[in-house]
């Protein structure tokens, strides 16, 4: 999926752990203007079912939540408002 979108910021935060994945995403996507994309890649799992969850019910759109060859869990969001 990330080769098929212009990725405007990639942000990674292996390593940490919930609720510190969502806040860091969060002042990540601050940074960005409506429209714009961004990568989290992040290795803590279960960060990779609460920092979806948490941006979609910040009205953003997730486009896609896979695994990378590193085993380590890839969000793709684009900012909505």
């Amino acid at each position: 999926m990330s080769d098929q979108v212009n990725i405007d910021k990639e942000l990674n935060i292996k390593g940490e752990v919930c609720p510190y994945t969502f806040v860091k995403t969060k002042l990540a996507m601050e940074t960005l203007s409506p429209g714009q994309v961004l990568k989290i890649i992040l290795d803590h799992d279960p960060a990779s079912v609460n920092v979806p969850k948490s941006l979609r019910g910040e009205g953003h759109e997730v486009l896609d939540l896979s695994k990378n060859e590193n085993d380590d869990w890839v969000i793709i969001v684009q900012k909505k408002r």
